[in-house]
């Protein structure tokens, strides 16, 4: 079995804090979800997650005008240069300070961040090739306060600078006679946005007390003028040489060494004589949001130059779209119950994308339709368990909001959320139809949900209250089995009726675990107590086998063929049972594989608190060969069953906002009196004062500042093998065996090259040319091998095909039909090759199962998507053929006297609708 498995998507989360921003085109959203960047292709209905991680949270994500670049910028102030076009990392880089905001020149040669109370200015890197793609150019002081945003004029001559000091700076990314910097005031809270107008140095500045100022400047953009080089000189000097003194100029700009760049400083305003021809802004107008007496903040702000769309979004989850510069209410919405954190317009001002970050919500609103294009939610809360569909096309997620959400592998957006569970999902799965989802709650209920109607047509409860801790549903789909967590008790229901059919007792501690065995009727159930029993439900509703553990159960799971189970204890350890005989067959002792981090407020070392942590959740690999276990750490691991070794780990998230990640704390954040964690420093703003409550560990209970603990709660092989999900505090990851592998050579010698391989298709030696594209192993070889046989000898090649080839070019087929247009081609090879060798891949099936279940996947994704299709087509053809018959029908206006008049209808009709049709 290949351990290659890659970073593929990040499902489960579509935003959580940062700025929003459009692609070039305007087709797709780029949004920060956690550590990591998620790109949504609105026209293509697909989400792809850029394979690169932060050291923090991503904060901010600059996009070049040509859109081949992004700086994304994380809470540390560390930098990435990423290509989006090979979506690698180009570069590193540290700000040495948190950066709020960044923006590119609409030239793309130079880009602004602001940080702290200045803004740099740096040149932009792709132009040429560097050793140091950040080259710094200017330093602008100016701003007393934190800085907050950032824009450009269309000519890339001056950018507008806002601050919390609620003053706005427009500076000269020149040196510009008449223009060094100015500053602009009128507000009575923090600057949210500034926005020049297109064409101009006119400004438009918004507040957060809901306040827009309207700027006009004397001087157009093209009216600036250039200072000479000689006086730049002298004025370089003056201000090295009068550092003390107070200068005459407007600025002092003092030479800090070979690239680092000059140094701008805003001062007091001039006197009048001093600012004869200089740019001025005069205020035309003020305007007001809210009412008066109204509270409601304004969060996000931004403006299209092309449409003169302002559109600004607030606390409450409102935003409004205004036509400036005369300030016309165009469209007034609330979408969230959360404040809105950021807001984009993309390109042709058609798409309006809305961030939240307390929900996790991102919506992008079509204005003029009045429509979504895009609507979008995470779980709330932390997730707490997953299960793939019998096909591999969706994928179920439970978390601690009530909330179950079903997502698409293919598409990695969520089509369906039931909402009817009152407390946290525990527990879901999928039957063998792959049609309904059952699902357990703490609220006292388990609940069946039917895919084909989106509603909940089975209720299952208790005749006592009851918390269920975990579900499960047997082979057949016709049994389905919950265990509680007070009572230790078993509830069996059958689905066909929705009545109970047994309590099973017999447990002296809660239920951690229930597993059906997949080829017979038999219940596995773990327990607290320190026993796994096995249950018979078809003969006697009884226990048959007990099995005795060393430490408290937390997980248990049955091997694909039913004929070993795996059980996780409290102690990390994983023991594996015969189920026939109740005999222990192995043991993997998972301790020191877990590698746990320290917490903030934790006073034992991460060696000692290791101790008390164990894997929660156990899922074997569809081949049975391996086994995959994880949680309460950053670590997955991926265990070798008969062998007992450990084969490879994954480290699921690397962000450092995360807590227990690091496994020594910082001496620099300890003081004698405790750590520096337990002050609280990043109290949210918008938040309000609220007291933390003690003991909480999970969602945010009123705490101000809350720092989720990293874990893997639920782990699950998708039924191909080709890939694995995780349900961790980062989201639901999905790590894949098919992310852009270029090389993996199969009995590969020196007489095989591609020259070769092309020579053998030319002479029509097909079966050699594929046979030294197997041993190759090149993908896009592979294709032009298989796609240069005619169909007509497709039957002869594949009967000629060794049985070592046959399984790899049926899952070269089976990755291949998800993206190829060429569908009967490719369905002809897969019909020749189980005809020829059926016989053969019967005795093989358990190994082979992987690689069928990824071709029947891909076979009935083209069949549904083919289905609608023709349907549609053919209902149509009958609607069209149906009026063209009614319009040929003549009826008499009036009954006529006698029979001699009378009018055949039927004759007259087959004529007009020949003539129809004709």
């Amino acid at each position: 079995m290949k351990f290659s498995y890659r970073f593929r998507s990040l499902l489960g989360a579509v935003y959580r804090r940062g700025d929003l921003s459009f692609t070039r085109d305007g087709g797709a959203v780029v949004s920060p979800v956690g550590n990591r960047v998620s790109v949504f292709d609105l026209r293509n209905n697909r989400s792809d997650t850029l394979p690169l991680a932060t050291r923090y949270n991503v904060k901010c994500v600059g996009l070049s005008p040509d859109g081949r670049l992004a700086i994304i910028v994380d809470e540390g102030g560390d930098a990435l240069l990423v290509s989006l076009a090979c979506r690698s990392v180009l570069h590193r880089f540290h700000f040495q300070g948190s950066v709020h905001s960044i923006a590119f020149s609409p030239d793309g040669r130079k880009f602004v961040v602001t940080k702290g109370n200045l803004a740099q200015m740096y040149h932009a890197p792709g132009r040429k090739r560097e050793f140091n793609a950040f080259v710094l150019d200017k330093t602008y002081f100016g701003p007393y306060d934190e800085t907050t945003c950032i824009d450009w004029t269309d000519d890339s001559r001056c950018f507008a600078v806002g601050s919390k000091d609620m003053s706005t700076w427009v500076f000269g990314a020149e040196r510009w006679d008449n223009l060094i910097y100015y500053a602009l005031g009128g507000h009575k809270d923090a600057i949210v946005g500034c926005f020049f107008e297109s064409g101009s140095l006119d400004l438009y500045t918004v507040s957060q007390d809901g306040a827009l100022c309207v700027w006009q400047c004397d001087t157009p953009s093209e009216g600036l003028r250039l200072k000479a080089p000689a006086g730049w000189r002298a004025d370089l000097q003056q201000g090295a040489g009068e550092e003390q003194e107070e200068p005459e100029e407007e600025e002092e700009e003092e030479e800090e060494g070979s690239g680092c760049g000059s140094t701008i400083r805003g001062k007091a305003a001039p006197a009048p004589e001093e600012q004869r021809g200089k740019v001025k802004y005069s205020r035309l107008a003020k305007y007001f949001f809210n009412k008066e007496g109204d509270f409601n903040s304004l969060t996000a702000a931004a403006y299209h130059k092309k449409t003169h769309l302002l559109v600004t979004g607030f606390a409450s989850g409102i935003f409004h779209l205004h036509e400036l510069p005369e300030f016309n209410l165009i469209h007034s919405l609330s979408i969230s119950d959360q404040s809105i954190t950021s807001v984009a317009i993309n390109s042709s001002g058609d798409w309006v994308a809305f961030g939240c970050s307390g929900l996790g919500q991102l919506l992008v609103w079509e204005w003029q339709s009045e429509s979504y294009v895009l609507k979008q939610q995470g779980h709330f809360n932390s997730m707490v368990s997953l299960a793939y569909s019998p096909d591999g096309q969706y994928i179920v997620t439970g978390g601690d909001d009530g909330k179950v959400k079903v997502w698409s592998t293919l598409s990695g957006f969520c089509f369906v959320t039931f909402t009817e569970h009152s407390s946290g999902v525990t527990g879901v799965a999928f039957t063998a139809t792959g049609y309904v989802i059952v699902t357990s709650s703490m609220d006292g209920t388990v609940r069946a949900f039917d895919l084909h109607r989106y509603r909940n047509f089975r209720t299952f409860t208790s005749p006592r209250p009851t918390q269920f801790s975990c579900v499960a549903v047997d082979s057949s789909g016709e049994i389905v089995s919950a265990g509680a967590q007070d009572s230790f008790e078993v509830f069996v229901w059958s689905m066909q009726t929705g009545r109970l059919l047994d309590v099973l007792s017999g447990h002296e501690g809660p239920i951690s675990g229930l597993c059906f065995n997949p080829t017979r009727s038999v219940l596995a159930s773990a327990s607290w107590d320190r026993t796994v029993r096995l249950w018979d439900l078809v003969d006697s509703w009884r226990t048959t086998e007990t099995l005795a553990l060393t430490s408290d159960a937390l997980a248990v799971t049955f091997r694909p063929d039913g004929t070993e189970l795996a059980v996780a204890t409290l102690n990390s350890q994983i023991t594996f049972w015969d189920p026939e005989n109740a005999v222990q067959t192995g043991s993997i002792e998972g301790r020191h594989d877990l590698k746990t981090g320290r917490k903030e407020l934790d006073r034992i070392t991460a060696k000692h608190s290791a101790k008390g942590k164990a894997f929660t959740t156990l899922c074997y690999s569809a081949d049975g060969q391996s086994i995959l276990a994880g949680g309460m750490s950053r670590f997955v691991c991926i265990y070798h069953v008969k062998e007992q070794i450990l084969m490879k780990k994954f480290e699921v998230s690397c962000n450092l906002s995360l807590d227990a990640m690091e496994e020594f704390l910082n001496r620099r954040k300890m003081t004698e009196f405790g750590s520096l964690a337990l002050i609280d420093q990043d109290a949210g703003e918008e938040q309000g004062v609220a007291v933390p409550l003690p003991g909480v560990k999970k969602g945010d209970m009123s705490s101000r500042h809350f720092k989720p603990e990293i874990r893997v709660t639920s782990l699950s092989f998708s039924p191909t093998g080709r890939c694995w999900a995780a349900t961790t505090t980062e989201g639901l990851l999905i790590y894949s065996l098919d992310t852009r592998l270029l090389f993996d050579p199969f009995e590969l010698d020196t007489s095989i090259t591609p020259a070769r391989i092309r020579a053998a298709l030319r002479q029509r030696d097909f079966t050699r040319a594929l046979l030294m594209a197997l041993r190759l192993n090149e993908q896009a070889l592979l294709r032009e091998a298989l796609e240069a046989v005619p169909w007509a000898e497709i039957e002869v090649v594949s009967a000629s095909l060794p049985e070592l080839y046959v399984e790899r070019v049926l899952e070269f087929l089976a990755s291949t039909l998800e993206v190829s247009r060429h569908l009967e081609f490719y369905l002809i090879w897969t019909q020749k090759l189980l005809l020829s060798h059926g016989q053969k891949l019967k005795s093989r099936a358990g190994v082979l199962l992987p690689a069928v279940q990824f071709l029947q996947k891909s076979i009935q994704r083209h069949l549904d998507d083919l289905s609608k299709l023709c349907d549609w087509n053919r209902y149509s053809l009958q609607f069209a053929l149906a009026l063209s018959r009614q319009r040929g029908l003549k009826r008499p206006s009036e009954p006529l006297d006698g029979g001699d008049g009378a009018v055949s209808g039927e004759d007259d009709g087959g004529e007009d609708s020949l003539n129809l049709l004709g």
